[in-house]
């Protein structure tokens, strides 16, 4: 090959070479970056199963850490529901790491904890869910301050903030700061004529009803963290402000949380449904959803 030849072909490979590394890097990073909400709609069967670390996770999207499975089919999403059959795997690896809580395997569900993958700062975040069952656990741990909680601002399990409803019909904003639980705002919302009783009234929270729970949590420009819990009685559309608090960094433990972290799902105690997810950005623009279908 002459060199003149070879001085016209090199500079126009370089260049090629350079646009096509060029657009592989700012593919991948438009595609890490193109959406700031999802909206997970449980509309493809599958199985997700409990993991140990989120790198062993089988989903993209979800990091189960407790609860043995969740299961997606017909549309929705679910706990495991009843008590496991003698030869699961999972009854028999909970009645030997924590029979307390799962009545010696039978019922991992009680203790059902799931993550995202995904980790934002000023965030919106809501679920629908469905009691199907109220598990009458013996575990000492089975009180009036479980029910159904989102995560929020999820640092891990020692650091987060806790927006749901309890069994004892209450709407409560927690804090969780270095292990410590602290309670932000906490207002009646389900009342009944029988209060909370361990065994004869173990909930108040209707069941066998769609009901959504919703999550702010927002960086105020003093550095103060705004929280909103907000209730969609009967899957109507229709949503309500049942509790706020502030984070002022003294009151609640001291420093507030204020790193990006992750959203999730926490349920005590019940067999659940769950349907329409969301987690995202505060007032995120609509072209910028991840739709889910699955």
């Amino acid at each position: 090959m002459s060199q003149l030849l070879k001085k016209k072909i090199f500079p126009i490979l370089s260049i090629l070479i350079l646009v096509f590394l060029l657009g592989v890097f700012f593919s991948s990073t438009k595609s890490a970056k193109s959406f700031s909400e999802i909206i997970y709609n449980f509309d493809e069967d599958e199985v997700i199963e409990e993991s140990f670390f989120e790198n062993k996770s089988n989903s993209d999207y979800w990091w189960l850490r407790s609860g043995g499975e969740l299961t997606i089919e017909n549309g929705i999403g679910k706990t495991i529901q009843g008590d496991l059959q003698e030869n699961s795997y999972w009854k028999e690896r909970y009645s030997k790491t924590n029979p307390r809580d799962t009545d010696n395997g039978e019922n991992p569900q009680n203790i059902f904890r799931i993550l995202t993958r995904k980790s934002w700062t000023n965030t919106e975040q809501r679920v629908y869910f469905y009691i199907s069952k109220i598990n009458k656990s013996e575990s000492i741990y089975r009180n009036e301050s479980n029910g159904i909680h989102l995560f929020n601002r999820y640092i891990d399990s020692n650091n987060l903030y806790y927006t749901g409803i309890r069994v004892d019909g209450t709407a409560v904003i927690k804090k969780k700061q270095n292990g410590i639980y602290y309670t932000m705002a906490q207002n009646a919302v389900f009342k009944n004529n029988n209060p909370y009783s361990r065994d004869a009234n173990p909930s108040l929270l209707p069941a066998h009803l769609w009901i959504g729970i919703r999550g702010e949590v927002n960086t105020n420009k003093d550095g103060t963290v705004s929280i909103k819990m907000y209730l969609d009685r009967n899957k109507t559309g229709n949503w309500v402000l049942v509790a706020e608090a502030l984070d002022d960094g003294i009151n609640y433990g001291g420093p507030v949380i204020s790193k990006s972290g992750r959203g999730g799902i926490r349920t005590d105690f019940l067999d659940i449904f769950f349907d329409n997810y969301k987690f995202g950005i505060i007032q995120t623009n609509q072209t910028n959803q991840k739709v889910i279908n699955n």
